[in-house]
C-alpha cells in the first residue's frame, strides 16, 4: 500500500482494486456502506486517490442518488 495515504484512503483503494475486475461503476454511498463510512467521507477521500499515482483511474461520473465513480485498473 502507498504510505502517504490515510487508513481510509487505503481501505477505499483496496476495495476498488478488489472489485474493479468485475465492476466499473461505484457509488460513494455503496462504498461507504461496505467500509463503514459515509458517502461524504468516501467522496472526500477518493479525491486523493484520483490525484495520486496508484495504478487506478478514477473519474467522477454521475450524481444521481450519490456520486458515481468510473474506475479502471
Amino acid at each position: 500500500m502507498a504510505p502517504d495515504l490515510t487508513s481510509k484512503q487505503q481501505r477505499i483503494l483496496e476495495y476498488l482494486r478488489e472489485n474493479a475486475a468485475t465492476k466499473t461503476y461505484f457509488k460513494s454511498r455503496l462504498i461507504g456502506k461496505e467500509l463503514g463510512m459515509t458517502a461524504k467521507e468516501v467522496g472526500s477521500n477518493i479525491t486523493a486517490l484520483q490525484e495520486g499515482d496508484y495504478n487506478v483511474e478514477i473519474e467522477k461520473w454521475g450524481y444521481s442518488s450519490s456520486t458515481t465513480w468510473k474506475v479502471d485498473i
